[in-house]
């Protein structure tokens, strides 16, 4: 049976092409959509019907695809939670896919969205050089960018300050009188492992405390990862007094491996998350957390998205929220008076 990327390479056009020709889209060349129909023609190729069923359904015919890195990550599930929201109020249905940080998923499930005809995208990218997604938005399917940028792209994009969250939450503990804070980051390829190391890094700067290398540890962002290096920082010989975590998959391993040491917070080890989850409040103590606004990112991705859709020349828009940090108890002392920017 033939798939849409052979009609693709048969007409020598990109597969959003050859899904345009096949929706009936008004902006193609009339020699391109010849030549896209012979080809269909010649092969024998028979549109997907799934698209159509899920079309059937809705009074207006409109279909999104969202691809997430991680589904069991819960601030993802608060994104989606505002996209569906929104895009379902505009008559939109959503295919969900989870590429779990793995590019080649990533690549695989894109194109099953674009043979479906999909009307736009929102993705959190693989990484800022994804040059699938690049070439997509450069193809002028309608695309918005969530919690993770794309390098020298033009594109529509929803994040928050990642920087200056990490920056609140390393001053506070700074603020609080630890000294050796360590850092457990996700992965290094994710701009936002990077703009959350360099928060790190300027706190320190700032209460001029001198970097060390040995207080960072790089992970996969999973819980796992939480796990494994937060034992690594409690086995080596430089031991932190203080844990900054780079999302809530990485804080719950972190919590594990505090908890097997038989380790108490906050008084033998603070701990500070990036993440703030209905959980927080619950542990034992509760949980000081970076907040991030995930159902927002998700309304306004969608909000950019079915904006795009209806206007595609409109300029790009670059959206970046704030976050708010949390404070709880899992830090020794709290200071009078800390600057939060």
């Amino acid at each position: 049976m033939s798939r849409l990327k052979d009609v693709a390479r048969q007409a020598n056009v990109s597969i959003a092409t050859v899904s345009r020709v096949v929706n009936n889209a008004a902006n193609i060349r009339d020699e391109t959509r010849f030549r896209v129909q012979l080809a269909m023609k010649q092969l024998k190729y028979r549109p997907s019907r799934i698209a159509k069923r899920l079309r059937s359904k809705s009074s207006s015919g409109n279909l999104i695809g969202v691809m997430v890195p991680d589904i069991s990550n819960p601030f993802y599930i608060d994104v989606l939670s505002g996209i569906e929201d929104y895009m379902y109020r505009q008559n939109f249905l959503i295919i969900i896919c989870n590429f779990s940080q793995d590019e080649k998923k990533e690549q695989l499930y894109l194109d099953a969205l674009v043979s479906e005809s999909v009307d736009g995208l929102i993705v959190a990218p693989a990484h800022e050089n994804d040059q699938k997604i690049i070439s997509l938005i450069k193809e002028n399917l309608p695309f918005v960018c969530i919690d993770r940028h794309l390098a020298d792209t033009d594109a529509d994009v929803v994040v928050v300050d990642n920087e200056q969250g990490a920056f609140n939450a390393v001053n506070f503990l700074l603020e609080c009188g630890y000294n050796k804070i360590a850092y457990v980051s996700g992965l290094p390829r994710i701009p936002t492992s990077r703009q959350r190391e360099n928060g790190y890094r300027m706190a320190l700067e700032n209460h001029k405390i001198p970097f060390r290398s040995e207080l960072i540890k790089y992970g996969d962002s999973t819980h796992r990862s939480g796990i494994v290096l937060t034992e690594e920082l409690l086995s080596q010989e430089l031991i932190p007094d203080a844990i900054f975590t780079g999302n809530n998959l990485i804080t719950l391993g972190a919590l594990e491996a505090i908890a097997v040491r038989g380790l108490k917070i906050p008084d033998d080890i603070g701990l500070i998350g990036f993440d703030d989850m209905p959980w927080s409040n619950s542990l034992n103590p509760p949980l000081t957390a970076v907040k991030q606004p995930a159902y927002e990112i998700g309304r306004r991705a969608a909000e950019l998205l079915y904006q795009r859709i209806i206007e595609p020349a409109r300029p790009s828009v670059r959206i970046v929220l704030k976050t708010k940090l949390m404070i709880r108890k899992s830090t020794k002392s709290i200071p009078r008076k800390v600057k939060l920017n």
